[in-house]
């Protein structure tokens, strides 16, 4: 995987050896000597990841890191702190300000290359949502803020696995006030409670026995359910091997025991900031994509989604009966919004998308097809079949009155026109068809069915 990585040093020695080892893996980089050069060139050239110094004269790493991710353009950014101090109260202060991160000099090659590689996988995935998130409101679909990081981290819930029962009360203890936490000893129960509860971060000691740690990690790794929760995992000082391996199979972040609390404390912060993060981006993209293929007033199906599921439909091979299409159309709804405004002809066809949808089958897809224009698709339906359904149709809008707050009780009836499908037919034909049916309706007076066979 290769990418654009941003080399922040004051000291030119260092950045000419970070971007030797980088350049040797085909990674792009891009250099800063100071914090304002490093905030201008993420500005201009959107680096994919940042190796920042701490210690630099002016603006420090520490300010760097906390301006980058009060960005909204630039929060997403990951960021690897590379420093000569060891402290863990240091460490805490650059995962505080937002570090994804922390090397300490000299860097061990096989750790960096391994937690670039981690955290790049993150950002391919942010990349890919905040696109889809542009497309949609290129489209005019929506077009929200850029969702913030959430800081409410008492109501966070994780998940710990740990079967070493010192451990249990050490970590239980530490985490205590901090976040929701749920303990579970057996690595597998914790995987079958996490594909039932949507944890925010699950921590994995490496040394679990029931499964392995990695193993474990690997498992939520391949889990669908599962598959987005960030996993911190607890190392020993020893573990470089397993931890890179780790890293590999998709571990987010880790702990080199003995765990200092602060520290433990601001890395689970960091996980639950991103995946809440990364969890209104998927959101976000859901509701555009729902709202590309719904009408906004009724909550049915639009026309354009509508075309598209009806070729689908007739293109199906094996369909015993054909498809159904019933185009309804409401009587006289332009003297409702002439003698009671518009707000209440919205009331009224509010109402109708809700009888209509109550009055037809879980596999039949209903759409407003435009103004007071409602149709109504039927997949393996006869017309005979279908004639129950427009009756149902017809009587479920007719007999009873439509309640509204601006105009009380309002009698609506509608025509329908009814037809299904032949072996020759496309969406436009069969549409056709049906909507001549309706056409002859209104014609033949109103509040009535045609049916227009293939």
């Amino acid at each position: 995987m290769t990418a654009r990585i941003l080399v922040v040093d004051d000291i030119r020695t260092n950045i000419k050896v970070l971007e030797a080892k980088l350049t040797s893996e085909y990674y792009e980089v891009i250099t800063a000597g100071s914090g304002p050069e490093a905030l201008d060139a993420v500005a201009s050239q959107k680096p994919d990841l940042i190796l920042l110094d701490v210690m630099m004269p002016g603006m420090d790493g520490f300010e760097v890191c906390r301006r980058l991710k009060a960005d909204p353009e630039a929060a997403h950014i990951p960021v690897i702190m590379v420093t000569a101090l060891g402290d863990p109260e240091d460490r805490v202060q650059g995962l505080s300000a937002g570090a994804d991160d922390f090397l300490t000099k000299p860097v061990d090659d096989t750790a960096m290359f391994a937690r670039v590689r981690s955290l790049l996988r993150v950002k391919l995935m942010l990349d890919e949502l905040r696109m889809r998130e542009r497309t949609s409101a290129s489209l005019g679909v929506i077009s929200p803020p850029v969702p913030k990081l959430d800081e409410d981290y008492a109501s966070a819930q994780i998940l710990l696995v740990e079967d070493n029962p010192r451990d249990q009360v050490r970590l239980q203890r530490m985490l205590e006030g901090q976040f929701r936490t749920e303990l579970i000893a057996d690595g597998m129960e914790a995987l079958n409670r996490a594909r039932q509860v949507e944890y925010d971060s699950v921590v994995v000691s490496l040394s679990l026995q029931n499964p392995d740690g990695l193993r474990l990690c690997s498992h939520f790794r391949t889990t669908e359910e599962t598959r987005n929760v960030p996993i911190l995992l607890l190392v020993g000082p020893d573990d470089q091997k397993q931890l890179v391996k780790g890293l590999e199979i998709g571990v987010t972040d880790y702990v080199v025991r003995p765990i200092d609390r602060n520290e433990f404390i601001a890395r689970l912060r960091a996980q639950v900031r991103r995946k809440r993060y990364q969890d209104r981006l998927r959101l976000h993209y859901q509701q555009s994509m729902e709202m590309a293929v719904t009408d906004p007033l009724t909550g049915l199906y639009n026309r354009r989604y509508m075309a598209s599921h009806l070729t689908t439909l007739l293109s199906q091979a094996g369909s015993q009966h054909g498809t159904a299409v019933v185009i309804l159309d409401l009587d006289y709804f332009k003297q409702i919004n002439d003698n009671h405004g518009h707000p209440v002809g919205d009331e009224v066809l509010r109402e109708v998308g809700n009888r209509i949808v109550r009055n037809i089958r879980g596999i039949d897809m209903a759409c407003r097809y435009g103004g007071e224009e409602f149709v109504v698709l039927m997949p393996d339906t006869d017309l005979d079949s279908a004639e129950v359904v427009a009756n149902r149709l017809l009587h479920a809008l007719g007999d009873k009155p439509v309640a509204t707050r601006g105009a009380g009780e309002l009698t609506v009836t509608c025509s329908i026109g009814c037809t299904s499908s032949n072996s020759s037919d496309n969406a436009e034909t069969l549409l056709k068809r049906a909507d001549d049916a309706l056409y002859e309706a209104k014609n033949g007076g109103r509040n009535r069915i045609i049916y227009r066979p293939a």
